[in-house]
């Protein structure tokens, strides 16, 4: 006697569906996971990488890759930008970024000067002023920090007082501010022991970083698991007390 009934062809179609759907999502996670390594790889790999001439990527990087540029201009001092929610701020600060004028070039390229940690108090650090002269800088080429959503819609526009504070990072509405274009990335400069800023610089994988692909196709391998243990239990044969009783009562019978 067998201990499943036989399952209707929708059930049996359904659960297949569902299973196959599950695993699929979960190996897609899992491949998303491996893609993120390897950004980061690629990433922390190109610090040592050799210096490319900025123009030769300036509008059109590699995707996937982050290339470390030199570039020579002047930064507009006046006209700063602290993002007020940096990743490796434990102690209160601002990551502080300032307008760069690439020699003889229209767009302005906007560099990531790094860290400032706070003062102790709710106000935002001393920025130390920046050289007016011609400057040569070097870093890596990468995205901006990631956007969100801000409450009240584009925080810039309503500040008429430099340096400006957000909570993130949008390229498109600090080039609305400045009334410029801007390059498509950031320039993230180069760690600098004299330098009053910390420059400890990773990826923004923040929203969705490796770790959480995996535990996202843990989940999916889950309900597949789920949905071939609820099929199983639904089919699963149940005893008929009815007949089990009737059973007893012939072998009662018997045995009078």
């Amino acid at each position: 006697m067998g201990l499943m009934r036989r399952p209707a062809w929708w059930s049996v179609l359904l659960t297949v569906a569902g299973v196959l759907v599950f695993v699929r999502l979960g190996v897609w996670q899992l491949h998303r996971a491996d893609y993120k390594d390897e950004l980061l790889r690629r990433y922390a790999a190109a610090a040592s990488t050799p210096v490319k001439p900025f123009d030769k990527v300036a509008d059109q990087p590699p995707a996937d890759a982050y290339p470390r540029v030199r570039v020579q201009g002047r930064y507009r001092a006046d006209r700063l930008y602290l993002l007020d929610n940096p990743r490796h701020d434990s102690m209160g600060g601002v990551e502080v970024y300032a307008p760069f004028q690439p020699a003889g070039q229209a767009k302005w390229l906007l560099v990531d000067l790094g860290f400032l940690p706070g003062n102790g108090t709710d106000q935002a650090p001393q920025l130390p002023p920046l050289p007016t002269d011609t400057q040569t800088l070097q870093g890596i080429y990468q995205p901006p920090p990631g956007t969100g959503l801000e409450l009240g819609g584009d925080a810039l526009a309503r500040q008429t007082q430099w340096p400006k504070l957000s909570v993130y990072l949008d390229l498109a509405q600090v080039a609305a501010d400045l009334h410029v274009a801007l390059y498509p990335r950031v320039l993230v400069l180069d760690a600098d022991p004299s330098a009053i800023y910390v420059r400890v610089h990773t990826l923004d994988l923040s929203s969705m970083p490796p770790a959480r692909h995996r535990a996202y196709a843990f989940q999916w391998f889950t309900f597949a698991m789920a949905a071939i243990v609820i099929f199983f239990v639904l089919h699963r044969k149940r005893r008929n007390p009815h007949r089990r009783h009737s059973r007893e009562s012939e072998n009662d019978g018997k045995e009078k």
